[in-house]
Order: C-alpha cells, then structure tokens, then sequence
C-alpha cells in the first residue's frame, strides 16, 4: 500500500454561510454555520486517506482534543501521531458568499517543534513513499523532516501555503511544488518541478508549460479544493504515475469538491472519482 506521511496545521473550521463578503466595518448576518475538524495538512491527510493510501499525520493540538481527534482519525484510517500542547487548538473562520468564494480567517493554535518530529513523527517519514509538507507549520519542523527524507530517499511534496521566505536548505530538498499563482509568484525559481494550480482553469506544469484543464463544475463551496489536489496528486505519484496523469486525477478530485459545501463532505473517496482526460 502506498505510504504517506503529512504534517500540518491541524484544529476546528468555522464556517459562515453569507450573501456577501464585508465592506469596512460592516456587519453581516450568516444564513447557516458548521464545525469540523480542519486544517491545511490535516484536510490533506484525510483526503490522501481516501484515496485508499496507509497515511500518517503529525499534528499539534491542545490536551483535551486528543482524544476526540484521535477517534476522528482512526475511523478515517489515519494513523495520527498528535503531540499535547498547552496552547489552545488552532481554529479557523471560513466564509462562504453565495458565488462559492471564500474568505478565511486563521488562529495558529498549538504549534509543533522539530523535537516532535523526531519523538514521535521519525520512522513514518522515513519509511514513506512521500512527505508532504505545507507552509502551516514553523519552518524548523520543515527542515527537519525534509532531512530525515532526503537521508531516507522519500520524495518531497511542498505546498508553499501560505506563502512566505523559504530556506536555501529547504527549497533544495523538495521534488515537486505545488503553489496556486500568487504562491508561485512569491517562490520564484526553485529547484524540483512545479505545478501551479489555477483554481477553475485547472494546473499548470512549470517544466513544459501544459495547462491540463479541470472539469467544469458548478462551485459550491472552494474551501480545500487546493488540499485535496495535492493530497490525490501524492498519491497518484507514490503509485507510479507520470505527473501529468496525476494532474488529470488531482483535477477531477478537487473539481468534484467544490461542488459540496465544507470540507469533510467534500472531500472524495477513490470510487467516486469520475476522471476527464
């Protein structure tokens, strides 16, 4: 079974349905709100999960929701390594308008330490297929789970979000980047390939310029389409696919989830996926 390990920001999503995004200091009454587990490297892992891969998640949360967390993650096949913090868990706040367009409003929460990584997080990166890595958690955790991967072969998948300054030691590490186009703009030239999601217009594959169209859906709800695009495109390159095979598949995934509403919901089980080439 294809192994992946995933680290990230893990905590509760709010969601706001609204008709409208705000205007200054203006009030908005939402028509409908939800809850549920979120978070950049969690929505990953979850959907990596459901794409039939043995998953492997670090994450840090506060003591209480360890438990229910961790329940969470056993009845998605997720094996969760989750570290007790002190801090309260991350939330974040997502509104919605009535186009599918969001807006997102992020508390950090408890955060992880490189000492996590190597405590309880070292043997799941190094016996992985791919690690994947997001820009949701303190730089030093990143290098140091990208050094356990390049000393153990494992392949570097890194989505730049969001977007800030990397380390020369970071960037040189990583195979493959995933940036939407403002990320892309503030990564510049890296080593590894890229490949720029392009939201409703699909991917776009850096080293040959291919734009591979998504299909065209109704949007719903936008919120994790970018996870699930790069969760189903680790996978399907653990597996052995070329890139741009794996580009049409992470395509149709995060298309099919925009058109429900939150994330968890939305997010697709390998059965359901109805490819488009």
């Amino acid at each position: 079974m294809t192994r992946i390990a995933v680290i990230g920001l893990v905590g509760r999503s709010l969601f706001f349905e609204v008709p409208r995004f705000h205007s200054g200091g203006e009030t908005i009454h939402a028509s409908g709100i939800h809850e549920e587990w979120g978070g950049k490297g969690f929505n990953q892992a979850v959907a990596a999960a459901r794409q039939g891969a043995q998953v492997a998640f670090l994450g840090a949360v506060a003591a209480p929701d360890v438990k229910p967390l961790g329940e969470f993650c056993a009845k998605e096949g997720i094996r969760a390594a989750l570290v007790a913090k002190k801090t309260p868990t991350a939330c974040a706040a997502i509104m919605t308008d009535g186009t599918g367009e969001t807006r997102v409003t992020v508390y950090p929460g408890a955060e992880l330490d490189a000492e996590d990584v190597d405590k309880g997080f070292y043997e799941k990166v190094a016996t992985a297929d791919i690690l994947l890595l997001n820009n949701e958690v303190p730089e030093t955790v990143n290098l140091r789970a990208s050094e356990i991967a390049v000393e153990s072969g494992v392949r570097i998948v890194f989505n730049p979000a969001p977007a800030r300054p990397l380390a020369d030691a970071l960037k040189d590490r990583v195979a493959l980047w995933t940036p939407n186009e403002f990320e892309e703009a503030e990564l510049g030239d890296v080593p590894g390939e890229v490949v720029a999601t392009l939201g409703k217009k699909g991917c776009r594959i850096r080293s040959t310029g291919e734009v591979i169209p998504a299909p065209a859906v109704q949007s719903v709800d936008s919120t994790g389409a970018g996870d699930t695009f790069n969760a189903v495109l680790a996978v399907r390159l653990a597996e052995g696919e070329c890139l741009r095979d794996a580009c049409i598949a992470a395509n149709a995934a995060a298309a099919q989830s925009v058109a429900f509403k939150y994330v968890m919901p939305s997010v697709p089980r390998r059965p359901r996926l109805r490819l488009a080439k």
